[in-house]
């Protein structure tokens, strides 16, 4: 069906038509530019909502549990997942907003031509109508005038009184008259074909061809319109792949998780390392010549529990499982004893250091040697530390070696650099080296004294108590508080009665013999580069390269003004930084590559 031979006298409603198509196409941009909008901002939320919720970083230890680390784990998921949602976002601005932007000032403007022709030859066809029009009347005109001039010469002739002369006017007005209505006649006549004829052109083919070219376009923009609605879809399937991998990492995370793993986890973060207390004793109360208090004891007498739990009015908690703000009581000797040495005895006195770490914790701050932690925990913390400290040990000398070849590199190319020069820092890395391994002495001196307390597995319990572990050889008013196992603040310490720290010098291994054995290796490029400018390596280590030559570069300049270099498998050495022009490529970084 044509347009152009059905809809040949609906050139209004196809105006109308075409530009209601038009504003339908504007509408569905800017539904589709919402929907974008909607994606970018549930993209932004997820990705608000997944940095909120990943851990800070005092919360990092909670990635030692598999269930933490899988939420951690859906929380990376999600930021991928967000931008997922950002890319059907970006897909739907390119591949359909903006084409559909293009494409709809496209079809205004061919739409805007077309009708501008089909009304320019409608009004050509008015035009000729109202010509043919006037040629109409004009003929309608001269006939009625040739009639009246007719008439009005028979009523001449007939009459007997008018003379001849004004008959043979009349006559002659009349004949005028009459070639002047057959004039007009041929012309009508004329004019009547040729408007025929054009308006059999107008109807037939100007304005078929131009409805044409409209129903064209039309079918072009309900064509382009099934493509967005396609391509809005295909943006959506496109990144499902993507998505299902986002959900199935969540469900491999969540597979993951251990719980006996985990409440393994739970007890290699609280382990305090002491042992269960042993059995209690029976102490003879019968014979009052041999009464002594077992030295496995922690709680009075039976007789003092029952005044004790009657006065507190709650039952006695055994130390260490005591709370950790109350102090642990002091076990009451029997009543002889305590009843001879009631005048003498003196309040029991912490000790200087235990005051002082019950002071620094009180003050938000934990003692250097984590003797507020119990022995366990204590230890892990310590080694921590060491494993600290060796590293920045390892740095400063890494560093130290680097200057040391600089130097070295100065002394026999005096022209490159002071020698000197390099001296302060040398003597800088050396103090600090120095600290680093007094200080890491110091904390495996302390991690040698709780591995030396860690009770041994195979060791029977024994109800025994650090705090009067030597009551039967020690009077009860000795104030030895260096073996109290709690501080002020309810902390545990592990200090000896004598303070005596024992000090475990470290092995300290030289590393020489390891950066040769490292040297030997064939070590993988990481880029080229270009000489300069000509250099002759006459010094050990070093190369000779032309200029313009390519190299290829296995170790950047470390700050000592030399960068390692190979030509082929067995020569290789450094060059001056300066001249050369380094080219790296990360690609080429973790591969062996021979000339």
């Amino acid at each position: 069906m044509s347009w152009g031979t059905e809809l040949w006298d609906q050139f209004d409603n196809l105006e109308k038509h075409t530009q209601w198509g038009i504003d339908f196409v504007e509408k569905y941009t800017k539904f589709v530019k919402e929907r974008s909008e909607i994606e970018l901002n549930y993209a932004r939320q997820i990705r608000n909502l997944s940095k909120k919720y990943q851990p800070k970083k005092k919360e990092e230890d909670d990635n030692k549990y598999t269930w933490c680390r899988a939420f951690h784990s859906t929380l990376n998921e999600l930021n991928d997942y967000a931008g997922q949602h950002e890319l059907i976002a970006e897909n739907m601005m390119s591949q359909i907003i903006a084409e559909l932007t293009r494409y709809t000032q496209e079809i205004k403007t061919e739409r805007k031509a077309h009708f501008h022709d089909g009304r320019k030859a409608q009004q050509q066809v008015e035009a000729s109508w109202k010509q043919l029009e006037a040629c109409k009347r004009k003929f309608e005109r001269d006939c009625k005038e040739a009639d009246r001039a007719q008439q009005y010469f028979e009523k001449l002739d007939a009459d007997i009184n008018v003379t001849k002369a004004d008959v043979e006017k009349a006559r002659q007005q009349a004949q005028m008259r009459h070639q002047m209505a057959s004039d007009s006649k041929n012309e009508y006549s004329s004019y009547l074909q040729k408007f025929n004829q054009e308006q059999n052109e107008h109807y037939y083919t100007i304005i078929p061809n131009i409805f044409q070219k409209i129903q064209v376009m039309e079918e072009k923009r309900i064509e382009r319109m099934g493509e967005s609605l396609k391509t809005f879809a295909e943006v959506d399937r496109q990144i499902l792949p993507i998505i299902g991998k986002c959900l199935d990492g969540i469900t491999q995370v969540a597979e993951s998780i251990e719980p006996k793993n985990d409440s393994s986890q739970v007890i290699e973060s609280y382990k305090s390392g002491f042992e269960p207390p042993g059995d209690v004793e029976f102490e003879d109360y019968g014979q009052a010549m041999k009464r002594t208090v077992s030295e496995t004891s922690l709680s009075n007498s039976r007789s003092d529990n029952k005044a004790d739990r009657s006065s507190k009015g709650k039952s006695k908690t055994l130390w260490p499982f005591i709370k950790k703000n109350k102090t642990p009581k002091q076990s009451k000797e029997p009543l002889s004893h305590r009843f001879n040495d009631l005048m003498t005895s003196k309040p029991k006195m912490h000790c200087l250091r235990s005051l002082r770490r019950g002071l620094s914790l009180k003050l938000g701050s934990n003692p250097e040697d984590f003797s507020h932690l119990p022995p366990e925990q204590r230890r892990k913390k310590l080694q921590a530390k060491i494993d600290d400290i060796n590293k920045d040990i390892q740095k400063e000398m890494d560093q130290r070696d680097a200057l040391t070849k600089m130097k070295e590199v100065y002394i026999k190319n005096p022209q490159m650099g002071d020698p000197n020069s390099v001296d302060p820092r040398l003597a800088e890395i050396a103090q600090n080296i120095e600290k680093l391994q007094a200080e890491a002495q110091k904390f495996e001196g302390w991690l040698a004294e709780v591995e030396g307390r860690m009770p041994v597995k195979s060791d029977p319990p024994k109800r025994t108590s650090v705090l009067y572990e030597t009551q039967n050889s020690t009077p009860p008013t000795n104030n030895n508080c260096a073996q109290d196992r709690e501080s002020p603040d309810g902390s545990y310490t592990e200090e000896p009665s004598s303070e005596v720290q024992s000090k475990v010098q470290p092995e300290t291994a030289e590393s020489g013999d390891e950066f040769d054995d490292a040297d030997e290796e064939i070590q993988p490029t990481i880029g080229t580069c270009k000489a300069l400018y000509p250099f002759e390596g006459v010094n050990e280590g070093t190369i000779s390269v032309a200029e313009g030559e390519l190299l290829y570069v296995i170790e950047e300049d470390k700050g000592d003004g030399w960068t390692r270099v190979r030509r082929n498998e067995e020569e290789e050495g450094y060059v001056p930084t300066s001249y050369v022009e380094v080219f790296l490529d990360s690609n080429a970084k973790g591969a062996i590559t021979y000339i």
